[in-house]
Formats: structure tokens, sequence, C-alpha cells
């Protein structure tokens, strides 16, 4: 009987931890389980927490789950119970969100930059198609004006259709778009640690 009875109990202990986990995963968006908090971190890097590489196991999970994600993204690390430490907790969220700003800064500086110089290309292209109209309708006889023009009119089209590609398509698709999507998601994220 008591075996039966100590059974039940078990069973009944083991069903509420599972309920426990299930509302604790359906909580966030982003729900990672950990062993302990050096599960974050790259393994080859021995400094504090503060200062510590992120591992690329834990980004690529996170760019992996938050890719259908809204913007204000939750991502909530769960950890045993008896491995918690409020500072240890306190010193990764703070150097989270100071990995995720500088990328996605750096991120956002690379796209302007890029954004930039295909605009520049795009009008430089313009004047190199520009002037070769000028030339063709002012001095076409002459041999060298003919020479600028096969010169000016392909490197024209060329510079327009390249600097017009980096302004609308570099950054619009493929992994590019996706880690700086990833990194402005990341920003805003709420970072939580709970206890199993």
């Amino acid at each position: 009987m008591i075996k039966k009875e100590a059974a039940h109990h078990s069973n009944k202990a083991e069903a509420s931890t599972k309920t426990d986990i299930t509302e604790l995963l359906n909580k966030s968006e982003i729900s990672l389980w950990l062993d302990h908090y050096n599960d974050i971190f790259s393994d080859f890097d021995p400094r504090p927490y503060a200062h510590r590489a992120l591992s690329q196991d834990l980004l690529d999970e996170a760019k992996r789950a938050t890719r259908e994600a809204p913007s204000g993204v939750e991502l909530r690390f769960l950890i045993p119970t008896t491995q918690r430490n409020l500072l240890h907790e306190t010193m990764i969220k703070k150097r989270l969100r100071e990995h995720f700003k500088k990328h996605s800064a750096r991120l956002e500086t690379e796209y302007k930059k890029v954004r930039k110089r295909g605009i520049i290309m795009a009008i430089v292209g313009l004047l190199l198609l520009a002037a070769a109209t000028f030339l063709y309708q002012h001095d076409g006889d002459k041999w060298w004006t003919s020479f600028l023009i096969v010169l000016f009119e392909p490197a024209g089209w060329f510079t327009v259709w390249i600097g017009l590609e980096q302004v609308f398509f570099i950054y619009e698709d493929g992994e590019r778009k996706l880690n700086r999507q990833f990194y402005q998601k990341m920003t805003k994220a709420e970072i939580k640690f709970d206890g199993y």
C-alpha cells in the first residue's frame, strides 16, 4: 500500500513538473535549455562572463528561432534551479545586450555605407551616360570622341546597374538581411532566466 501511494505521488509530481516546464516553454518565443551558464559562451574563451564571447551554437539557435518571431522577442534561458546565481545572470544579461547592440550597430553602419556607395555609383554611371550622349550629339565624328563614347556608354550602364543593385538588392534578401533583422530584434529582446 505504501509503495503504491509513493508511486502515485511520484507520478503526480512528475506530471506537475512536466506541466511547469511546458508553461515555462510557452511563456516566450525563444526558450533555450542550459545545463549551466557556460553553455551560453564559447568553450574556447576563458574570460569572465562580462567579457566572454558568445557560443556560436547559441547564436545559430536564436537566429533560427527568431526568423518568424515579431520584433519584440523574449529570450528565456531555462537552467536547473540548483545552478542559478542572480549575480551571474545580471552579468550575462548585460553581456548579451552589449553583444547584440554592438553587432546591430555594426551591421546598420555597413548597410548605410553600402547603400551610400550604391547611390554614388548610380549617379556616376548616369553622369558617364550623359557625357556619352553629349559627345555623341556634338562631336560624334572625331575619333577621340568616338573612343570616349565607346568607353563611357558601357561603363555608365555597368556603374548604374551595380550601384542600383547595392541600393535595392544586396540587403533585401539572403544572409545579410537575416543577420541584420536578427540583431535588430535581439537589441529589443527581453532576456530572462527561469529555473526548472
